[in-house]
């Protein structure tokens, strides 16, 4: 198929049929599952570029996100709606992964289903950009991972009905395109492209290629950029971050160290260093140790072995040995307080002997990293392994069970239980549990003054050495840094509770308006500092005297105070049965303060029933009323029979 250039034909005038100057009036909203169209723009049409509506979906690692949401973000400048509902959509972006068959698979799949439901496809990522030739992307538009930057000529093509290829490696895609984050303060920042290395199993090599790193400059100033914009996480992604620079003559610490002098002082702004393989740091694990110090900096390296065993190393041509590994790892350790390494285990490699597996577990035990992603062996099409005589695959997946339930044993939280860390909250918890929270209140409180409502539920933060905290909140909290105290362990994640907030999101302007600059810690407490929700004083505190009700409050830009209200039993681990307590409470309140004749007006707002009371006693009786309806029908049908 012709390149892009020979289906764009120009008009005369210099400029190619669809091409135009970027829409200003785009709307990115996060946690919204679409970006909105401005209202001056048409209804979608076949024949107006640009009005449509896509649909991405992302395969693969970081830099694969960070790739998605710089085309997405090219997209939507340019006037398209973008929608995670595939069947509204009216092209599909599919952009792919070729490290392991399963992610190849999928792309197969939903390439299927795609051609299936009639829609335009575009693909995009590792797997065109190594194997252009794979019988499933015939008569498929593909963009190259070097071409990101020109995926809206691309799908205003493939709307048209043509089939486009741009796969030919240019310069690297600039770090200023516009983008739409996943997730608005997490920036995925691509350092470099391709590797150095040659390993006999890597496919993503034949689609990344050879080294090419962004200069110090254009970093730095990405960095700067992304801070402005209310950004709290940076993650530098790669194929391989310790070997940054080598290509134009600088090296990663020199980045670092760059890069770091450019985060906020206060700690608001956390820089994450992403994967690096251990050749390309050794000779600067000192220096690399010093920037991981820093208080802006992520205790944390993913530092992938692969295998325990030499002999194999060698085989995969990872170019160090297990001695070489133990180095970085015991180095980071004894030099940086609280460090965490992640490490990747591959299982069943060409050639790997029961004894080689066997050091692979020994290695694994004997470190007990917190995070260990293992793989069984997938033979890449086109790599010197896929030639090699292959381990049978019901011997890998013994070696791949073994190895998990060796590594799942452990118990790398276990001492945390009590400690107060800090931690920077990014995320919301993927199980979606959330509830309502007043704000200014605690739901055991009886004075609602403030009606305004946030959403309360399961939020992720990270403590420095990047250990999951799970702790609950209002949405609000996303973005901002507090101290939490944590109150039980898994194996997974910890979780804890939240008692004060170091930095708030500075976006939550709009929000903040809302509250009336005050003191809210009045609102939680009656006029002689009784606890709002405890029959006994002493057993919580408040804010201003001995401190009632556990309150955290958080300072916002405009000098108001939003206080937050947390559970008080730390032995009850189950939300919803503190919230139910919570509810007890109020009523008790409500019946005291209406037997001492307090203030006839707060008296009778406070024997009405809210909401919520409303709702739970219509759906009990519903309830009740369907299980007896239930009982008398099987009862009669029992009877007739």
């Amino acid at each position: 198929m012709e390149d892009i250039e020979d289906l764009m034909i120009g008009t005369g005038a210099g400029t190619p049929p669809g091409f135009r100057s970027p829409l200003t009036s785009v709307t990115v909203g996060f946690g919204t599952k679409k970006i909105q169209r401005s209202s001056l723009l048409p209804s979608p049409s076949p024949s107006i570029p640009g009005t449509q509506t896509i649909f991405i979906k992302t395969f693969g690692c970081s830099h694969n996100q960070s790739d998605s949401e710089y085309m997405a973000g090219q997209l939507s400048a340019f006037g398209y709606s973008l929608s995670d509902n595939p069947d509204e959509a009216d092209l599909w972006l599919i952009n792919t992964c070729t490290v392991k068959s399963p992610s190849q698979s999928a792309m197969d799949t939903i390439i299927t289903k795609g051609k299936s439901s009639n829609k335009p496809l575009v693909v995009a990522g590792c797997v065109p950009q190594g194997s252009r030739d794979t019988k499933e992307l015939e008569g498929i538009s593909i963009v190259g991972v070097q071409q990101i930057d020109r995926v809206v000529e691309v799908v205003e093509e493939t709307l048209k009905g043509h089939e486009v290829r741009l796969l030919t490696r240019k310069t690297l895609p600039a770090l200023d395109l516009p983008k739409v984050r996943k997730n608005k303060f997490v920036e995925i920042l691509p350092i470099n492209v391709g590797c150095l290395g040659a390993c006999t199993y890597c496919k993503t090599k034949h689609a990344r290629g050879h080294l090419g790193s962004y200069t110090i400059e254009s970093l730095v100033g990405r960095v700067k950029s992304v801070v402005s914009d209310g950004v709290k996480e940076i993650w530098l992604s790669s194929e391989d971050t310790g070997a940054y620079g080598r290509d134009i003559g600088v090296n990663l610490p020199t980045l670092l160290k760059a890069l770091v002098a450019e985060l906020p002082d206060d700690g608001s702004t956390m820089l994450r260093i992403g994967m690096t393989n251990p050749p390309f740091i050794l000779e600067h694990l000192k220096e690399i140790a010093e920037v991981l110090r820093h208080p802006c900096v992520y205790t944390f390296l993913h530092v992938p072995v692969q295998s325990g065993s030499d002999a194999i190393l060698t085989a995969m041509n990872r170019e160090y040995t297990v001695s070489e590994f133990r180095t970085v790892v015991d180095t980071l350790t004894e030099l940086v307080s609280g460090m965490q390494i992640a490490t990747d285990i591959i299982c069943g490699f060409p050639g790997e002997t029961d004894e080689d597996f066997e050091q692979t577990v020994n290695l694994i035990r004997e470190y007990k990293f917190s995070q260990v992603h293992i793989s069984q062996f997938y033979p890449r099409p086109g790599t010197p392994a896929a030639r090699m005589k292959k381990v049978p695959s019901n011997v890998v997946k013994r070696r791949s069970r073994e190895l998990t339930n060796v590594f799942e044993a452990f118990t790398p939280y276990t001492g945390m239980e009590g400690k107060v860390e800090r931690i920077w909250i990014t995320d919301i918890a993927s199980d979606g549990v959330h509830l309502l929270w007043s704000q200014g209140c605690c739901l055991g409180c009886g004075r609602l003054s403030h009606p305004t409502v946030r959403f309360v539920g399961t939020q992720v933060g990270h403590t420095k050495g990047y250990i999951q905290v799970l702790v609950i909140a209002p949405d609000n909290m996303l973005g901002s840094s507090a101290l939490a105290k944590i109150t039980s362990v898994g194996r997974w994640s910890v979780f804890g509770e939240i008692i004060e907030t170091l930095n708030h999101a500075s976006d939550n302007k709009a929000l903040n308006k809302q509250v009336p600059n005050q003191d809210m810690s009045s609102l939680c407490c009656d006029q002689t500092n009784t606890c709002a929700t405890s029959e006994v004083p002493e057993s919580c505190a408040c804010g201003n005297v001995d401190s009632c009700c556990s309150q955290s409050t958080l300072e916002t830009t405009d000098n108001s105070r939003d206080t937050i209200m947390l559970p008080q039993n730390q032995n009850s681990k189950n939300l919803f049965g503190w919230i139910l307590r919570k509810r007890k409470n109020l009523h008790k309140r409500v019946e005291s303060e209406f037997a001492s004749g307090s203030d006839i007006k707060q008296e009778k707002n406070m024997k009405k029933w809210d909401f919520v009371d409303k709702a739970l006693l219509g759906g009990i009786s519903i309830s009740i009323l369907a299980i007896i309806a239930l009982l008398v029908y099987l009862r009669f049908s029992v009877i007739w029979s």
